[in-house]
């Protein structure tokens, strides 16, 4: 899976989670930038990824996560 091809399922899951079809998403989206984008969200989304990507988030690599392009970076490095 590309570094596009993962965005795009990102993004879905965002669109999903946010129940919102317009949401759209860049490097630079961080919590700030989505109103309902909270702890419980945060969660929400990380197990949400995890089963879309076959993966395992740590603790300590999902607490320094500041916007989604770190979160992607995770993703791509997690499923190379």
């Amino acid at each position: 899976m590309d570094n596009q091809m993962i965005f795009d399922a990102v993004q879905e899951i965002f669109r999903d989670n946010f129940d919102d079809d317009t949401l759209v998403l860049t490097r630079e989206t961080c919590a700030d930038d989505i109103e309902d984008w909270d702890s419980l969200e945060q969660i929400n989304l990380l197990t949400a990824m995890e089963k879309k990507f076959a993966i395992k988030f740590k603790l300590e690599d999902v607490r320094g996560l500041k916007n989604v392009g770190d979160l992607l970076d995770l993703v791509v490095r997690l499923t190379a």
